[in-house]
């Protein structure tokens, strides 16, 4: 399936939840599928952290340019390209064709840098419903994420609850507990304190606050897999080991090498990550994840906070996922159940961490194809 990114420019000002406004911004977004003739059969899916509106297929041309679902959406597929018009957006303030802060601020002319205004999830969905008016698109079908892209799908529920007939939330949860909020802060600790970093403004500097991305990086790496599955891949493995070294249980002793294969492993990730993502990006989309918490305005009460919705649900938990951990999920069930919503849950007994929402376990592609020829049935589309 052969895609292409277009762009999106908005000049009225989209007011922020921080009290700011951005007064013009443009929105990388991609489409896969035909839009039907009533415009009933349009599915949003909403990404994660470091992924983009390149959700599915390849670019021309390009090798290894497949979309970050690209296992899940396409032409017979969970999310059926046959029969669903589906639409990616880049979050604003992200660093694949979106407006933020590698971008110029048109009151100033200059990179806007760390004077990037701060965004939430429910500016996201703002944004992503001025887009969806622009192709006159009144209701989703469905709207669908993991993990951020899960708290997204359930933000629009509650922002524009007569807009969304089914919200499928993947490995995600109601807010970020005390330990995934430390993770983020030590991440964006490393950025802010990595000399290059200018206060934000390396851009003007001319240089990348690469060490604290390539740290950030590892440290939710580390939170993405589960025990087992690093071990099964890992274990104590030595690098000498792996490189055909002829003492492969030798070690240098060194405080300063990388003995284990663990530790290059992390130290890849780190270094191809320090070449793409922006570190500006980084830190507002993790305060982004650290922000929402839609029971906050109801006493903490999440039944009360979901009463506003009126879409059917999926949601899909990964009992190794430590990060977002099944009980998480099953808050929102109990909540969503509570207020007497359709509710369908799977927890599936995969081995992959967090990661497992972006894998091919069957019983989960099976849960998530099953559901949409559920959506697709009672939409009556075309089989």
């Amino acid at each position: 399936m052969i895609v292409i990114s277009q762009s999106m420019s908005f000049s009225g000002p989209l007011a922020l939840r921080s009290g700011a406004s951005i007064s013009s911004y443009s929105l990388a977004w991609e489409s896969y599928g035909e839009l039907n003739a009533n415009k009933s059969n349009a599915v949003l899916v909403c990404h994660a952290l470091n992924a983009s509106h390149h959700v599915a297929g390849t670019y021309e041309g390009q090798e290894k340019s497949e979309g970050w679902w690209d296992n899940m959406i396409g032409p017979g597929k969970p999310l059926d390209t046959n029969q669903f018009f589906v639409i990616g957006v880049n979050n604003l303030g992200s660093c694949f064709g979106s407006t933020g802060p590698m971008h110029a601020d048109p009151a100033t002319g200059r990179i806007y840098g760390a004077d990037f205004p701060v965004v939430t999830v429910e500016d996201w969905v703002d944004a992503q419903a001025a887009l969806l008016d622009r192709l006159g698109i009144c209701r989703l079908a469905a709207v669908m994420g993991g993990s951020l892209g899960g708290m997204q799908a359930l933000s629009w529920t509650l922002q524009y609850p007569e807009r969304v007939g089914h919200a499928v939330v993947i490995a995600s949860a109601p807010n970020l507990t005390a330990e995934n909020i430390a993770f983020n802060e030590v991440a964006r600790r490393a950025i802010v304190t990595d000399p290059d970093f200018n206060g934000g403004h390396f851009y003007e500097h001319g240089v990348i606050p690469k060490r604290g991305l390539r740290i950030a990086r590892m440290i939710g790496h580390i939170t993405y897999l589960s025990d087992d599955v690093m071990n099964e891949k890992f274990g104590r493995m030595l690098r000498s080991a792996v490189e055909g070294e002829a003492d492969p249980t030798t070690y240098r002793y060194s405080t300063q090498e990388v003995e284990f294969q663990i530790e290059s492993y992390l130290r890849y990730q780190g270094d191809k990550f320090s070449e793409y993502f922006d570190a500006n990006t980084y830190l507002l989309i993790t305060r982004a994840l650290d922000y929402f918490d839609p029971a906050r305005e109801h006493g903490g009460n999440l039944s009360l906070a979901l009463a506003q919705a009126t879409a059917k649900f999926l949601l899909v938990s990964f009992k190794t996922d430590w990060r977002f951990s099944p009980a998480r999920s099953r808050e929102m069930v109990k909540a969503l159940l509570d207020n007497r919503r359709s509710v369908s849950y799977a927890e599936i007994d995969a081995p992959h961490g967090h990661d497992a929402f972006l894998l091919d376990d069957v019983r989960y592609v099976g849960v998530v194809h099953s559901y949409f020829e559920r959506v697709a049935a009672e939409l009556g589309l075309p089989l």
